[in-house]
């Protein structure tokens, strides 16, 4: 495990990470070099969307490429070999200190029974000088006048009627959850490449049905669509939404391989944080992400995708870009 906190120059290594893989690429067009291509075609190369790419190579806001896309993007540049195993180390050192931080975000507040009742007694005579004293003593008078402007109002709620029924409809909409993101309609449409075709197609593999992992929602995978739709007894409309995404999706866990794994793996790694290997093989490296995603969006953190888990996946989705305004907020997608 590499122990890498920040470069020379002071930099972290997410940032130092973006720094290199956007040098290789700009070094890519100077003279001598094999002639950079555009970051689009890039991501085609890559099988990932442009958005993504262009996260990785941005180290003014840097998200960690995963160690599969570092050592692609050294293959296709052709850049310095000396430089591989450097940027693999910073890539394992940014991952490392992500890990780390969501540890420390979902970890518990510091300070037990021990720690309570520990040190030298300097907390207590803080508490108990006159300052202190005097602090509180303002303190309290503050919660006096709360507690009477409240008794205040509630009377006058009895006595009129009206406000106690605008609190309480208040603290009833306080407490409404947000609206559940709705399943995506993906269908034939230029807006449905990239990530939103190759999840379709990966979870048809799955099925047996014979579509190339491409990305792009053609007649072919239409044509699969229908078979499947006709298969499960629905409408073959070839629009993969409300009532085929629960039958198409796989629960998947530790242990599961395959295609469904892929596309598990590819929506976490490009769901915001990135990082996540696609590899096709439901590993504890996948469910350490799954388990923060779900928390992250109020799931329950059990690390299996289930038909929830893949309806929030898909809809908070870093966008594609050049795409419909639709699509540029998590959970702004077409609703059913």
């Amino acid at each position: 495990m590499t122990h890498l906190r920040d470069d020379e120059g002071g930099r972290s290594p997410a940032t130092a990470l973006s720094e290199t893989l956007r040098g290789w690429w700009e070094a890519a067009g100077e003279p001598g070099g094999r002639g950079r291509p555009t970051q689009q075609a890039l991501a085609g190369r890559l099988r990932i969307d442009q958005t993504t790419l262009s996260r990785y190579l941005n180290p003014r806001h840097p998200s960690t490429a995963p160690l599969r896309i570092v050592e692609a993007l050294h293959a296709q540049l052709g850049a310095p070999a000396e430089e591989l195993e450097r940027a693999r180390e910073l890539c394992r050192a940014a991952l490392e200190s992500q890990r780390k931080q969501r540890a420390g975000e979902s970890a518990p507040a510091s300070g037990g029974e021990g720690e309570a009742g520990g040190g030298d007694g300097s907390d207590r005579d803080r508490a108990s000088s006159p300052a202190s004293r005097a602090a509180t003593v303002k303190v309290l008078g503050l919660v006096a006048v709360v507690v009477c402007a409240f008794l205040a109002g509630l009377g006058v709620a009895r006595l009129t009627g009206e406000p106690e029924t605008v609190t309480d409809a208040k603290a009833a909409v306080a407490r409404t959850p947000r609206p559940e993101p709705s399943w995506l309609l993906v269908r034939r449409m230029p807006d449905d490449q990239l990530w939103r075709g190759r999840t379709v197609q990966y979870l048809l593999r799955h099925r047996h049905y014979d579509v190339p992992v491409d990305g792009t929602f053609d007649a072919r995978t239409e044509e699969a669509v229908k078979k499947f739709q006709l298969a499960w007894h629905l409408t073959p409309d070839g629009k993969v939404g409300k009532d085929t995404w629960p039958l198409l999706v796989v629960k998947a866990g530790v242990g599961d391989k395959g295609d469904a794994v892929m596309a598990l793996q590819a929506l976490l790694d490009n769901v915001g944080e990135g990082g996540t290997p696609v590899t096709g093989t439901f590993g504890h490296e996948t469910l350490d992400d799954l388990q923060h995603f779900q928390k992250v969006h109020g799931l329950r953190p059990t690390g299996v995708a289930d038909a929830d888990t893949w309806r929030y996946l898909m809809a908070f989705q870093e966008p594609p870009m050049r795409t419909s305004p639709l699509y540029a907020t998590p959970g702004g997608v077409p609703s059913l």
